[in-house]
């Protein structure tokens, strides 16, 4: 199925909508790598007001279709940060056109190299993306992959 997706720097307007695709995706694509602790955890960085405060602090981007939200992906300082795609979007080609547009921001802003700190249920999608694992971090008991991609060359 080919899609017309948008992308767009987020506003704050947006929060609340980012704030619910990134809960879904904690839930329900994200619950099979990580305990049920660790996710109600997570949703709790996720509210709304945070989002807003992503805001003031990191490029953030939303993947719209059809006028509506469906993914977000921001960068802070060489980090890729937040990718998250609603769980009935994943698949269809939304966080690769994300990561498109991080990629050329960070491009432009000189960076020769993009980090993320992936989620264990991520990294597959990192992989074939060209970022590829240096090592793992722990977070008390949250498992996340550092990965890389050089954007030189």
């Amino acid at each position: 199925m080919v899609m017309d997706i948008g992308i767009r720097q987020a506003e704050c307007g947006d929060a609340e909508a980012i704030s619910l695709i990134i809960v879904s995706a904690l839930r329900e694509s994200n619950a099979s790598d990580y305990s049920p602790e660790i996710i109600t955890r997570l949703e709790k960085n996720f509210d709304p007001p945070a989002i807003e405060a992503f805001l003031e602090n990191r490029r953030v981007y939303v993947a719209l279709v059809s006028g509506s939200v469906v993914g977000t992906a921001s960068l802070e300082a060489g980090y890729v940060r937040t990718v998250f795609i609603a769980p009935d979007m994943q698949g269809c080609g939304v966080g690769k056109r994300l990561l498109q547009e991080i990629e050329n921001a960070a491009r432009s802003a000189g960076l020769s190299v993009l980090l993320v700190q992936s989620s264990v249920t991520a990294e597959p999608f990192y992989a074939k993306l060209g970022f590829t694992a240096v090592g793992d971090r722990y977070h008390g008991d949250e498992r996340t992959i550092l990965m890389q991609m050089s954007l030189s060359g």
